[in-house]
């Protein structure tokens, strides 16, 4: 059976991102993920997108292409857009300087990275020959 698919594009300004936002609050809502988990994956999108908008176009409007994929046990949620992507410096971390304490590891700009490894259950950074595209999952909780 194929999964459930939403698919949203929307400008790649900041003042549209609170859609992306209330899109995956709908599509949570409806899979039963708890008020913190959404808010916490609401975070991550949000993160996301403002990686887009900031990285992606710089002073030109595009687009920012959210997938929403619900599949049985996870939200799979991926954020592309076709700008010029993340500064080549800004480095995908093993392991966040926020868990280990020191935040004197952190790249400029480079705080919401983290926050998306830490609020989600898995998260990659895809570079495309035009943009970038993260994927985020998070697992549904296993009933006890």
């Amino acid at each position: 059976m194929e999964p459930a698919t939403v698919n949203l594009t929307i400008p790649a300004k900041a003042d549209c991102i609170d859609v992306a936002r209330l899109a995956l609050y709908g599509v949570a809502t409806r899979m039963g993920y708890s008020f913190e988990e959404i808010e916490d994956m609401k975070v991550a999108v949000s993160e996301a997108c403002n990686n887009a908008v900031l990285h992606g176009y710089g002073e030109e409007i595009g687009r920012i292409e959210l997938t929403f994929e619900m599949l049985e046990d996870r939200l799979r949620i991926s954020v592309a857009d076709d700008g010029g992507g993340v500064p080549s410096d800004l480095r995908v971390p093993r392991q966040s300087p926020l868990l280990s304490g020191s935040l004197s590891e952190v790249e400029e700009g480079g705080l919401g990275i983290f926050l998306m490894q830490a609020l989600m259950d898995e998260m990659e950074v895809n570079l495309r020959q035009s943009g970038t595209e993260i994927v985020m999952t998070k697992y549904l909780p296993q009933p006890n």
